[in-house]
């Protein structure tokens, strides 16, 4: 990527009305990240539609950059945040989650130190209604995850991934090369996180990364979600694709 591009960290926020209310709290855990000297990150929210309801919750800050467009789900809303903001890396954080001490510092350290690394994720602990947190069973250990090793994992264990696509870092090139999120109803961010593990070794840091608030309206506590021809559709493809580009020969990074 050019030199003219900043050391920036882009991070991405897709949010629709029902989640706005915890726009607060993932701004918060934002702000309180301390990046190595010389970098700085951006927060784009993108709501998924048009409403009045986003808007309120959006900080009056020149590091924020708040835009709509029509609804298409938040595969959408992200790969649209994206054109609104320069930056050499990219990082997910959903409208409803929250990012820990040291996050963001802990995924770019990685990514810096092995060039060779096209993207990072970390430990996610589910947030309670109450409070509390509960853990995921399986987490790799920390250090690279080869190529394809999501894939093998995603298809042996009923379609879950031993990482979580919602504490996705990844290199904005890489990120646009791949067209960024897949165009599913659900399992988009799942379906990226495949991809990208098909052309390049990532990372996972063991410490936690991402808290992932549990609530009613969130959209994969919804019924359409586990629809069983619906979820059978999209693991097809979203497999399909990240074998079709492991096939391919192409990598990242590329190799003369």
């Amino acid at each position: 990527m050019s030199a003219a591009v900043p050391r920036r960290i882009i991070v991405v926020t897709a949010v629709h009305a029902p989640s706005a209310r915890f726009l607060p709290e993932a701004w918060k855990s934002l702000r309180e990240q301390e990046l190595p000297e010389g970098w700085e990150w951006h927060w784009v929210i993108q709501e998924d539609g048009t409403t009045d309801e986003v808007v309120p919750y959006v900080p009056d800050d020149v590091r924020v950059t708040f835009r709509q467009g029509r609804t298409g789900g938040p595969g959408v809303a992200r790969t649209v945040a994206l054109a609104h903001a320069e930056g050499r890396y990219v990082k997910v954080l959903d409208a409803d989650d929250r990012l820990t001490p040291g996050a963001l510092a802990r995924d770019l350290t990685a990514l810096e130190d092995d060039p060779g690394l096209g993207w990072a994720t970390s430990r996610v602990l589910d947030l309670l209604p109450d409070g509390s947190t509960v853990g995921f069973p399986g987490d790799p250990a920390g250090g690279p995850i080869e190529r394809g090793a999501v894939l093998d994992h995603w298809r042996a264990n009923g379609w879950l991934a031993q990482v979580h696509p919602a504490s996705l870092f990844v290199r904005r090139d890489l990120l646009a090369a791949l067209g960024g999120w897949m165009a599913l109803p659900a399992s988009e961010d799942t379906g990226l996180l495949l991809a990208l593990n098909a052309v390049s070794r990532g990372w996972f840091t063991p410490e936690v990364g991402l808290l992932y608030r549990k609530w009613d309206g969130q959209a994969t506590g919804q019924a359409s979600h586990v629809d069983p021809a619906e979820r059978q559709a999209r693991m097809t493809i979203a497999e399909a694709r990240a074998r079709a580009l492991a096939s391919l020969g192409w990598s990242y990074p590329a190799v003369d």
